[in-house]
């Protein structure tokens, strides 16, 4: 039987991101990638993250072109949505309150008090059913 993927509409791969509780977001840098694991949530039609000091705030800064995945499966379905976007850390208090990430509590041990948003400006989703 053939399990044929389906292409997501673009709301379906909101629904599905909103979801979820852990993406990867991907940054280039020259010849490299970095990939990051982050729990994070949803803002409107972003992204939205917190991080501590270093890395990944770096690349905010320097590389702002990112790529974001998520992907769950069952038995029966698997998924994957990707977007691509921008990154930008979020300074002012008041789009941090009206972002809506204040209530979202890192897994990590981690003190993470900076606050990153990504904007995307293409998203693509795909879902099949698992073969048998």
């Amino acid at each position: 039987m053939e399990h044929a993927a389906e292409t997501l509409d673009l709301d379906t791969c909101w629904e599905l991101l909103a979801q979820a509780r852990i993406g990867r977001v991907i940054f280039s840098e020259g010849d490299d990638v970095e990939v990051f694991p982050v729990n994070f949530s949803i803002g409107g039609r972003s992204v939205l993250f917190r991080s501590a000091p270093g890395s990944k705030l770096e690349l905010v800064a320097e590389h702002p072109r990112v790529a974001f995945e998520v992907d769950e499966h069952s038995e029966e379905v698997a998924w994957s949505v990707i977007l691509w976007g921008t990154a930008e850390r979020l300074e002012f208090d008041d789009e941090i309150e009206h972002s809506g990430i204040l209530g979202l509590v890192s897994w990590s041990p981690d003190e993470k008090f900076n606050y990153v948003r990504i904007t995307p400006d293409r998203v693509s989703g795909r879902r099949f059913h698992r073969a048998d």
